[in-house]
């Protein structure tokens, strides 16, 4: 790993500094690298960055712990992945609060043309199991990625669904690549590395903690086009990771239970407040994404047929990236998009203009954009 990789790690260790501020230093100094080489004064005017944070990051010791990150990772034989790299997950790239960094550790993508994610409760019944496999074994057939959080109950059952059916799984941890938690399913996180891998925001040595998991929780829904809650209760991670997922315009499926069944409460409550479709069968999901058409290769997430946008033959990759950010959230603003785009402020308001006249996009109050669903 080089010198950039370290610079990026180090920014991810700096006290106080988040992935939106990480995000706001690149953008302000250029690379990683030139935010450890600006001087003080420079640092302390960047918006969100005050003196102590600026301090904070001049310290020569997080050049040091971010060397040692990454003498772990390679004997893992794990890679650190920033945001700017192709490597990156492209559906995380466009989400406010995506990681800045990640950790990976197999030999599969992170951008496959298709993505499920599989959540539900820890104590999973053997009809959840049996749904959970039926699912998989349904979807194999369109070259799916399994994404799961490799916890007890649906989420190993999932992965393990996933190797018997030689499909690519990726478990989202809540520690550090080096602490497989529970410790029971080593061997299950070994054979996922040869088709898909591990993945994590958390440096090696990092233990699980009660607030990591609905951080891990975010990563599981906007990897996944889809999220299949099986079995929850009426609170949980599951239902955590089901909120995430309609935050981020992911489809949502929950299995539906039996009433007196304390692990189909929580299904059976996303969907009478409308937060998830009923799932019947797998055909369900196949034909919300459209996997009964070719397959986007791009990464992004498959949107569902009521969500797809016409969009001509002669449309720009400018004007393509806008329309996919757009797509992430009901609004957003002219600022977040010049930002997330890194299209000139200038250069944006043109190209939104000239979508708004062909019908793709529309101007709400408040300088804030929309794209329009036809």
């Amino acid at each position: 790993m080089s010198t950039t990789t370290q610079h990026q790690i180090a920014l991810t260790l700096v006290s106080g500094v988040g992935s939106i501020l990480i995000r706001q230093l690149i953008s302000y100094c250029g690379s990683a690298e030139d935010v450890f080489r600006s001087p003080l004064a420079r640092l302390i005017k960047i918006p969100g960055i005050g003196d102590v944070t600026a301090r904070a990051i001049l310290k020569p010791t997080v050049l040091t712990e971010a060397e040692q990150v990454m003498n772990r990772l390679d004997k893992l034989g794990a890679t650190a992945l920033f945001y700017t790299d192709k490597a990156y997950p492209t559906r995380l790239k466009t989400l406010y609060d995506a990681p800045a960094l990640l950790y990976f550790q197999g030999s599969g993508t992170l951008n496959a043309p298709r993505t499920i994610g599989l959540v539900g409760t820890r104590q999973a019944t053997d009809y959840g199991r049996r749904i959970t496999a039926e699912i998989i074994e349904t979807v194999s057939a369109y070259g799916v990625n399994v994404i799961s959080g490799l916890a007890y109950g649906i989420d190993i059952a999932a992965h393990r669904a996933s190797l018997t059916n030689g499909l690519p799984t990726i478990g989202v941890m809540a520690s550090g690549l080096d602490i497989i938690y529970p410790n029971v399913h080593q061997k299950t996180a070994q054979e996922m590395l040869i088709l898909g891998g591990l993945l994590t925001e958390s440096t090696p040595g990092t233990k699980p903690d009660a607030h990591l998991f609905p951080a891990r929780n975010r990563i599981i829904a906007g990897l996944s086009d889809a999220v299949v809650v099986v079995e929850a209760a009426a609170k949980g991670g599951a239902l955590i990771t089901a909120e995430y997922a309609n935050n981020y315009h992911r489809e949502v499926f929950a299995v539906p239970g039996q009433l007196n069944q304390t692990f189909s409460a929580g299904c059976n409550k996303l969907i009478r407040e409308n937060k998830a479709q009923i799932y019947t069968s797998p055909k369900d999901i196949i034909e919300a994404l459209n996997w009964d058409q070719p397959a986007n290769q791009t990464g992004e997430p498959t949107l569902s047929k009521q969500n797809t946008v016409a969009l001509p033959v002669d449309i720009t990759e400018e004007e393509s990236q806008i329309i996919s950010l757009l797509r992430q959230s009901a609004d957003v603003h002219i600022d977040d998009l010049s930002w997330k785009s890194q299209i000139p402020m200038g250069r944006l308001a043109s190209l939104l203009l000239n979508l708004e006249f062909r019908g793709f996009v529309r101007s709400l109050p408040g300088k804030k954009y929309a794209v329009v669903y036809v």
